[in-house]
């Protein structure tokens, strides 16, 4: 995990509590309500992945791999709490406005069931890292969409306010610098291949349906659900030149590959641009 253990841990420099608009995303509905609905799962998914990777670093040894695996999962668990703790204050904006976040609700009861499923499991630690490390990828791989498309004309944040665009830029650069430490425990500890795809399979049929809810759930609470250009919009982003089908299946899909490794896919130079040039935005912890 060498490639993983010099994770920052950083506080940005933003202040969401004067709120933001309801279109803050380039007056977008759909837009807005799609990056809305993301935010609604993170506080829970966030925490969710921190407790996976803290059950599974019990099960390490005193090796020096070991030693610095754990420095790493420090690191990981900082950078994961950062973004609940701001996704938090965000999501408390959003519940001000009128909408509601029935992501989160589904979410803690499906937990509450896997939790139980596998309470008696040798295995429950590699379930639960299993399926972290699925999700992690996916949101890396969004996380490497944001950042790539920086000043390009797909760019899913060129209008957005200053603020929030830094915060979603902040979070994927984060999203793609950890990318690998929840696979890299799941592979440390002895999971398999057969089951890391199980729980691929399952995290994006269920982040896929489960985002579509909320995203559909906050368009028909701003009451544009209705609208022609929200349904325009709609069709241009996921199925479009550059939609999200086109540019996310293939770096999806690569998790299947018996030799993948989330740094197969992803740019470290590029996040770490990004982190140069908007350094001001952000400051280092501890």
């Amino acid at each position: 995990m060498s490639h993983s253990a010099n994770l920052t841990v950083r506080k940005l420099n933003i202040n969401l509590k004067e709120g933001f608009d309801r279109h803050w995303n380039g007056g977008n509905a759909f837009l807005s309500a799609w990056f809305n609905a993301l935010s609604m799962s993170f506080p829970f998914g966030e925490q969710f992945f921190i407790d996976a990777v803290r059950a599974g670093e019990k099960h390490l040894g005193n090796k020096a791999a070991d030693v610095e695996m754990r420095a790493t999962i420090k690191n990981f668990i900082g950078q994961e709490a950062t973004h609940r703790f701001l996704h938090t204050q965000y999501n408390d904006h959003l519940a001000r406005q009128g909408f509601h976040n029935t992501w989160e609700v589904r979410a803690i009861a499906q937990s509450e069931k896997l939790k139980k499923r596998i309470k008696h499991s040798p295995y429950a630690h590699l379930h639960e890292l299993g399926l972290t490390a699925a999700y992690e990828h996916i949101t890396s791989v969004l996380g490497y969409e944001v950042m790539l498309s920086v000043n390009e004309p797909h760019d899913w944040l060129a209008n957005a306010d200053s603020r929030l665009q830094t915060l979603w830029r902040w979070h994927s650069a984060e999203e793609m610098e950890h990318r690998a430490v929840a696979f890299d425990l799941y592979a440390h500890l002895g999971g398999n291949y057969r089951r890391r795809v199980f729980w691929f399979t399952f995290a994006i049929l269920r982040f896929s349906l489960d985002l579509t809810r909320q995203t559909t759930r906050n368009l028909w609470d701003d009451k544009t659900l209705h609208l022609p250009s929200t349904w325009w919009s709609a069709l241009q982003f996921v199925f479009g030149r550059h939609g999200v089908v086109r540019r996310l299946s293939g770096p999806l899909l690569a998790y299947f590959k018996r030799d993948f490794h989330p740094k197969h896919h992803g740019d470290d130079a590029l996040l770490s641009q990004w982190l140069h040039v908007n350094q001001s935005s952000w400051q280092r912890v501890g």
